[in-house]
């Protein structure tokens, strides 16, 4: 007797030609938004439109097919495209073809050892600070369509009557949105904005800037091309600094992408399997003359938002992309970069952690400042030093904390010893008051310290216990040690020579138990 087959649970699966149709429609509104983004990145990294397009394209269908969230869209950043522009200045687009295909050996190599899972050592304060700081970064990077050159090198704003202009439009794709949202779920909202606006330029004539005006999109294949770089150690010196950074700033912003997709979805993903992806791509986007890419926060949330759940909208964008350039060129290029700005601007809403403006005042302020020194950071620098500034502010506060709640309680043995019973961690940040707890010169001949509350975390703490001993022995005391966990126990003996074995005694009459076991809720004795 054969049992059935288990039932696929899947979105696409349980969806039908609706969830398909609603997927392909997210993926079609995705590559409309990606365009122009993909060319304004390529020309901040100093390299030719197509090169932006070619990245999205190849980095976000392979990251589509194998990445470890289904719906999460990859591509060509300014995250990566503001680290490329000094390599390319120096050394030409071979060296960035180079970098991007070592840094996609980096990712894969993390992806090996599952170094994803390190993402949970994040704090919540800083997913705040990442997710509000993007918003921002978001925003700001639309203020560009409201500017103008100036002839000088520089820019300034528009004229008034042609700034309200596209801000007029950039607002009535918004309401279109919000409409068409209210109205029907058949068809992804930000795509009727866009069509609706463009509609309405092509119709009045109106004189804004389109995607056309910031460049041609049409292009053939990309054709693999090994990077024209010597293969010498000098090679390498150059490319890898830069491989590094990409490699981290790249694997930061998809993972974070990922947990905040899996959580606006209520799903999970897979970090490690991301990384492979992500490696991966970059890996084939450099041999194909690609600047490489990672998640795209913004692309991602309208994709999100307009319906898009499997790996079938995050494919479709990919092939629409290419679609775009080998055959629709010409109609792409009639897109108003205003309707862009009204569909990133919906963005930045959907984006930005408002809860956390309400919450400010509730959590601790230790939390309160890392959050918002992160979006700060990623405002003004990017996100990998964002980040890696918001863990290390929230370890240094969690270490201080947990260095004061090191305690004491004092008794009186059966033989006129005395008893320290400790509670909380020993470690680095609190050695020293742990030191401030004894009196080795007033204390009696024998004194026993309790560990059942306490566990010792580093070396640290283990010359702590050393250096106290000592304390003990040249007063001529003796110090033992009681109710050590096993844990705290290998450390001892892995430290060998570091500790004064011979005043350290696991008394017999108390079997040494894992922190935080409890029996009826007293201490053995």
């Amino acid at each position: 007797m054969h049992s059935a087959p288990p039932v696929s649970t899947s979105p696409l699966a349980t969806g039908g030609f609706a969830r398909l149709k609603t997927e392909v429609l997210s993926g079609l509104t995705v590559a409309m938004a990606l365009v122009p983004e993909a060319i304004a990145f390529a020309f901040v990294a100093g390299v030719e439109p197509l090169v932006g397009l070619y990245s999205a394209f190849i980095v976000g269908l392979i990251t589509a097919l194998f990445g470890g969230r289904p719906g999460m869209i990859s591509g060509a950043t300014g995250a990566l495209a503001v680290v490329l522009v000094s390599l390319v200045a120096a050394h030409g687009v071979e060296y960035l073809f180079a970098a991007v295909v070592l840094m996609g050996l980096l990712q894969l190599g993390a992806g090996l050892l599952h170094l994803g899972k390190f993402i949970r050592l994040v704090p919540y304060p800083v997913m705040l600070g990442f997710v509000n700081g993007l918003a921002i970064v978001i925003f700001l990077a639309q203020v560009g369509q409201f500017q103008m050159d100036d002839g000088e090198g520089g820019r300034t704003w528009l004229a008034i009557p042609d700034l309200l202009l596209v801000l007029g439009l950039a607002v009535f794709t918004m309401l279109v949105i919000w409409g068409a949202g209210k109205l029907t779920k058949a068809v992804p909202a930000p795509l009727v904005g866009i069509v609706v606006t463009t509609l309405v330029v092509l119709g009045l004539g109106l004189p804004v800037r389109n995607v056309g005006d910031m460049a041609s999109i049409a292009g053939g294949l990309p054709s693999f091309h090994i990077p024209a770089v010597p293969l010498t150690f000098e090679t390498l010196r150059i490319v890898f600094p830069y491989a590094v950074i990409l490699a981290l700033i790249g694997l930061i912003e998809s993972l974070l992408t990922l947990n905040l997709v899996a959580e606006m979805t209520e799903t999970h993903g897979k970090a490690s399997k991301e990384c492979l992806a992500q490696g991966a791509a970059n890996v084939v986007t450099g041999f194909f003359g690609g600047m490489g890419g990672c998640a795209m926060i913004g692309q991602s949330m309208i994709n999100v938002e307009s319906g898009g759940r499997t790996r079938v909208a995050g494919v479709s964008s990919a092939l629409f992309l290419l679609a775009f350039v080998l055959f629709a060129s010409r109609w792409i290029e009639m897109i108003p970069l205003s309707a862009l700005v009204g569909v990133m601007f919906v963005v930045v809403i959907g984006t930005f952690a408002w809860s956390s403006l309400r919450i400010m005042h509730k959590i601790p302020k230790s939390d309160a400042f890392v959050l918002v020194l992160v979006s700060a950071v990623t405002v003004v620098s990017d996100l990998a030093v964002a980040v890696a500034v918001g863990v290390i502010v929230s370890a240094l506060v969690l270490a201080w904390k947990a260095s004061q709640r090191i305690a004491v309680r004092t008794d009186v043995g059966p033989n006129h010893e005395k008893i320290y019973a400790l509670n909380g961690t020993l470690f680095f940040a609190s050695v020293e008051s742990f030191a401030a707890l004894f009196n080795p010169k007033e204390d009696p001949d024998d004194v026993i310290v309790d560990f059942w509350e306490t566990r010792v975390l580093d070396h640290s703490g283990l010359n702590a216990i050393d250096a106290l001993a000592e304390k003990y022995k040249r007063a001529g005391k003796n110090l033992h040690l009681r109710h050590l966990s096993p844990d705290c126990r290998a450390l001892l003996k892995k430290a060998g020579d570091l500790v004064e074995v011979s005043v350290i005694e696991d008394p017999k009459y108390g079997l040494a138990v894992d922190y935080g076991a409890r029996f009826d809720g007293e201490v053995p004795k």
